[in-house]
């Protein structure tokens, strides 16, 4: 360790106690800054494959709801138009608009 042909190293330094020029990145720095990039790309790819997979959970938790919903409905207008019909007055729109 204290070999006397070794040269200590040399700190080039402001007086403001800063660096003049960046260390020079070694071999495993650039691979694991390569790898790092590359492993937030898959990230973000796998969260953006969650959430759609999510979306269509909570689309086809909704499709059934929507049917029932539309069923409700269709029975609920046969029944008042077949009670207007029973009643003698003939139904002339399914819609109801009132002023």
């Amino acid at each position: 360790m204290n070999d006397p042909h070794s040269r200590p190293p040399i700190l080039d330094m402001t007086p403001e106690g800063e660096f003049r020029e960046a260390p020079r990145p070694s071999w495993l720095d650039r691979v694991l800054a390569r790898t790092g990039g590359i492993a937030i790309l898959v990230l973000a790819a796998t969260l953006g494959l969650v959430l759609v997979a999510v979306a269509i959970l909570f689309i086809s938790l909704l499709i059934p709801v929507a049917i029932g919903a539309g069923l409700i409905a269709a029975i609920s207008i046969w029944w008042r138009r077949r009670r207007m019909r029973q009643a003698g007055i003939q139904p002339a729109s399914i819609f109801v608009v009132r002023r």
